[in-house]
Formats: structure tokens, sequence, C-alpha cells
């Protein structure tokens, strides 16, 4: 692993995804799960929840990069865009910093759409197996 390296994996969700995890999660809220009250907020729609949506950073990191055995120590999101039904995104990682000392591992992480518009960025420290450094 070096800085630089990136890693991603894209993602469509759809409507079952979204009520999946707002039952999994508890996440209640209308703008979710019910189209007459989305379609009167500022949205005009359904959006998907945005911990739905950051947990494709997750997979990126327990699959791909640094890999299996890693473990997140810390995740700063910004929402920057809303996700609809239907959406697909890519979530990406890119390794900024590399501490061997403590085997963590300091990443840049962001989901876009098909524009390629930023719907999430932010920074991850992870632990990375000992292994992988």
């Amino acid at each position: 692993m070096n800085i630089g390296d990136k890693a991603h994996l894209t993602r469509t969700f759809n409507k079952k995804d979204i009520e999946m995890f707002v039952k999994i999660s508890g996440d209640l809220n209308p703008i979710h799960s019910d189209d007459q009250y989305a379609e009167k907020t500022k949205f005009k729609g359904r959006i998907a929840p945005g911990l739905l949506v950051a947990g494709l950073i997750s997979a990126v990191i327990a699959n791909q990069l640094p890999g299996p055995g890693s473990i997140y120590l810390s995740q700063k999101l910004k929402f920057v865009k809303p996700v609809r039904v239907n959406d697909s995104i890519t979530a990406e990682v890119e390794v900024i910093n590399i501490n061997k000392v403590n085997n963590r591992v300091t990443l840049f992480t962001r989901c876009f759409n098909k524009k390629m518009e930023n719907v999430i960025i932010g920074e991850a420290e992870v632990l990375s197996p000992e292994i992988m450094l």
C-alpha cells in the first residue's frame, strides 16, 4: 500500500435497499420512505439515507483498501448532495497518509454520482492489518 493508492465500488440504490435500511436502522424520516411527504420537500422526492450511502465507503475499506482485517477508527463525512432512488453511486477511497508505527492509514473518502458530482466527502482513519503495511 502506498500514498495515492485508490479503490472504488459502485452500487445503484433502489427503493427496496432504502426500505430495508430504514427498517433495520430505525431511521423513520419520511423523506426516505413516504413519496407524498418527500414530494413536498425541497428535494421533490425520496432520497436515500446518508449513512446507507456512506456504507459503501466501509465496503471499500473492508474488502479492498486496506482490505480484510481493517478496523474503522474514525470517519468524517460531509453530505454534499442528495442521493435519489435508483442513483448509481461510486465510493472511492484514496490513501493520503500511512503510519507504519501504529498500523494506521488515513484515507480521503468520497461518494459521487454518474455525473461525477460528489454526494459525500470525508476522511477516514483505519487500523490496517500489519501485513498490508
